[in-house]
């Protein structure tokens, strides 16, 4: 069956480059160049999905998209836009959009998401039609279901436009070895917040990716990004920071933790300059990928596999890894009190063990290092909700989710700065005294051994 798709945009050669590519595909295409011509246009050819504009004179997208709704709750709408903000996205997705993309746009994200889109229109129809058999008088004999509605509302086959249009690198097209499927998320998800150690407002724009994009953070108002990759580590000064160009991502490890917990491998994460601290723990990033949905895709991953021990030794501070069946972490910390000495041993087995006994665990710092980090023009987003404050003699300012939280927060860092080795790895890491620093010369130093193998 042919699907219908609307694209609704007042840039012309932007029309006409996507209407071409879907045509080619077998979509059938409608245009419109304003709000209301789209409003028009919607209500005569009812498509399958609307690729919408948020930028248009007269009656701007936003408003279009709510117009849309109300005449078609379940219609898919997709927003794109070359001049969003986190605000613009989050109002677009709690309104209703099944997703945001921004331009310039890739061939290659767009059908993937219009794949999805598809898929979800399925799973409307599916739940509606059994909603109607339900309700049907069973004495009748109707049988609501055709032969072959699957095949009728998939689409065209996306996966022969990607092969054409060769977006995917060719270096990158690998199998891997893994019985771990590729990931990314089922559907764009928006959050807000604030940067540690700007202090600015923030915010994080997830938009999910093709198999082999990898982790890329990119700038909210251009498109530029860096990807999540050792390479691109700028400073581990009191965080891991990533920098390529003019694209920056501060204060990553926390979300990269939870990508590295869940095995999303593949996701675009827009954002100004610095990852929000949120609670200064995990949780909210475990809880909106949850809320996103992770969606297996048909490439496999390729684990990093330890096959001999590696060490880093610094003074009274060493990080090891050696070879093992999973992911795991053995932490010895030591600090003067209120805290103490501390160990905690944590195997990476699923998701729910690191949102349960990892990912509650909060950044914390004492009192006396607060004045540094203000004349460093850092810990500015710090504050008494999202940070434990410790002085010489006990907690400040709240009450400890473990009685080891210090320690445990020290094994999220690690799980995250871990994960930009860009794949999961199997060894066991035992840590002494450590922190970012460290992490990232081990890490170097699995790359090197693991670049040797491959030439």
């Amino acid at each position: 069956m042919e699907r219908k798709v609307l694209i609704v945009d007042d840039e012309e050669r932007v029309v006409q480059s996507i209407a071409g590519v879907l045509e080619d595909e077998g979509f059938r295409v409608a245009k419109a160049k304003s709000g209301e011509e789209a409003i028009k246009v919607f209500q005569q050819e009812e498509p399958d999905i609307t690729l919408l504009d948020i930028w248009m004179p007269g009656m701007d997208g936003i408003e279009v998209l709510k117009r849309l709704k109300w005449i078609s709750p379940d219609c898919q709408v997709i927003m794109i836009s070359g001049h969003a903000t986190i605000s613009t996205a989050m109002t677009a997705v709690k309104l209703g959009a099944f997703d945001f993309i921004e331009k310039p746009l890739s061939l290659d994200v767009l059908l993937m998401t219009i794949r999805r889109a598809l898929d979800q229109q399925k799973e409307f129809l599916t739940i509606q039609r059994s909603e109607e058999m339900v309700s049907e008088d069973p004495f009748q004999g109707k049988n609501i279901f055709s032969k072959g509605i699957a095949e009728e509302v998939t689409g065209p086959p996306i996966a022969n436009l990607r092969e054409a249009i060769s977006l995917t690198r060719e270096s990158s097209k690998r199998k891997g070895t893994s019985l771990f499927p590729q990931r990314t998320l089922k559907q764009s998800m928006v959050l807000y917040g604030t940067g540690l150690h700007s202090g600015k407002k923030t915010g994080l724009l997830f938009q999910p990716l093709p198999p082999h994009s990898g982790i890329l953070f990119g700038n909210i108002s251009s498109d530029e990004f860096v990807p999540a990759h050792l390479d691109y580590v700028q400073t581990t000064d009191f965080a891991t920071s990533l920098k390529k160009g003019r694209a920056i991502a501060k204060t990553v490890e926390h979300l990269m933790a939870v990508l590295h917990a869940y095995r999303i491998t593949n996701l675009m994460v827009k954002m100004i300059e610095e990852i929000p601290i949120m609670d200064g723990s995990a949780v909210e990033f475990c809880k909106i990928v949850e809320e996103a949905g992770v969606e297996d895709q048909e490439e496999r991953v390729d684990e990093l596999i330890i096959d001999r021990k590696l060490e880093v030794v610094q003074h009274h501070k060493s990080l090891t890894i050696e070879p093992a069946e999973v992911f795991s972490v053995h932490y010895f910390l030591s600090y003067p009190p209120p805290i103490g000495e501390q160990t905690f041993d944590f195997t990476l087995e699923n998701a729910e063990a690191f949102r349960d006994q990892v990912a509650p665990a909060r950044t914390f710092g004492f009192v006396r290092d607060i004045e540094m980090l203000e004349r460093m023009g850092m810990g500015g987003g710090g504050r008494l909700h999202n940070f434990i404050l410790l002085d010489d003699e006990k907690i400040v300012n709240t009450e400890l989710r473990f009685s080891d939280e210090f320690v445990r927060h020290k094994i999220l860092d690690l799980i995250g700065d871990f994960y930009l080795l860009n794949r999961p790895v199997r060894g066991k890491v035992t840590a002494r005294l450590t922190g970012h620093t460290e992490n990232i010369a081990l890490m170097k130093k699995i790359q090197e051994v693991q670049r040797e193998k491959e030439r």
